[in-house]
Parts: structure tokens; sequence; C-alpha cells
């Protein structure tokens, strides 16, 4: 404790001629009361405008940004492609809910197979549509289009009966005969 005092006693010797020692005003007391009791001007809330604000720049962004998983449309071509296309993805579409909900251990590695040859199946198919986007409908490229889309139906339907064959053949192994 001593030497604490000592230590602050050598810093104000040090300091002794260089301390502030003006006094203030007499109405100092009363100009700080005046001030404080006066009425603040209301701060204006600005955060509703600014939600808003923000919650529009969010939309606007989501939508600008926000990338269809299917990119591909059809103002170019007719409507019977388009009904065709729309027809033939929807049963895609299902069939792959179909294969997604077989998924299981021993099912896993024939799912993720299916699912990178429907990749190839998807990247041949965006051909297909830039060359209808270029050249228009011709009967060759709509004869492609249909084919890649049965094959993709169909292939999916052969993965599926494939798992049910598998979970079937498992299911008899198990069986006992009497």
């Amino acid at each position: 404790m001593k030497t604490e005092k000592d230590n602050l006693d050598q810093l104000f010797n040090k300091f002794e001629n260089q301390w502030d020692i003006q006094e203030m005003h007499t109405d100092h007391q009363a100009d700080f009361l005046k001030k404080l009791n006066a009425k603040q001007p209301k701060k204006k809330k600005y955060w509703f405008v600014t939600a808003i604000a923000a919650s529009i720049v969010l939309m606007l962004g989501i939508s600008v940004f926000y990338k269809n998983e299917k990119p591909k449309e059809f103002k170019f071509a007719s409507k019977e492609t388009q009904r065709t296309d729309s027809i033939f993805n929807i049963l895609i579409d299902n069939e792959l809910v179909k294969l997604k909900e077989k998924s299981s251990p021993e099912n896993e590695q024939i799912i993720n197979d299916a699912l990178k040859q429907m990749k190839v199946f998807d990247a041949d198919y965006q051909k297909i549509i830039t060359e209808l986007q270029k050249n228009g409908e011709n009967k060759q490229i709509i004869y492609a289009m249909i084919s890649n889309l049965q094959t993709r139906i169909s292939f999916l339907q052969t993965v599926l009966k494939r798992i049910e064959e598998n979970e079937n053949l498992k299911n008899t192994a198990n069986e006992e005969t009497m």
C-alpha cells in the first residue's frame, strides 16, 4: 500500500504545475440544468423504412440471382413441343421420386450411378434444346428430343426394376424353406 501511495505522490509532484485549475463561470450549473431539462427533439425512427427497403432489396436479389434447375424455356417452340416436353418431364420427375424413395445403404451405389447417368442424359438433352433454338423445329430434332426423354424414362424404370429384384432376392434368401 505504501508503495502505491508513494507512486501516486510522485505522479502528482511530477505534474504539479500542469493541472487545469480554471474555475467555471457562475451560471454553469444553471445552463447545464436548463439543457438537461429541455425537451430533446424526437429522433425519427427509420428502422421501419429500412426494414421495408431491405426486404425489397432481398426479394429483388433472390429473383435476379435465383436460377431454376432446368433453365430451358420453350418460347421458341410450338405448343405441341412444349406440351410433349412437360408431360415427359413430369413422368421423369415421378420416376426420380420413386428412385429416391428406394434409397438405402444396399441401393446407394445403384442410385448414385443412375443419377450420374441421368446427368449425361440431361447434358445430351441440353444440346438438343440448343439445336432446337438455333435451327428451329424439324423432325430430326423433335425425334431426338422425344427419344432422349423416352430413354430417360425407360432407364429409370429399369433401375427401379433392378432395385426391386435385389430387394426380393434379399428377402427370399433370408427365408427358410420347409
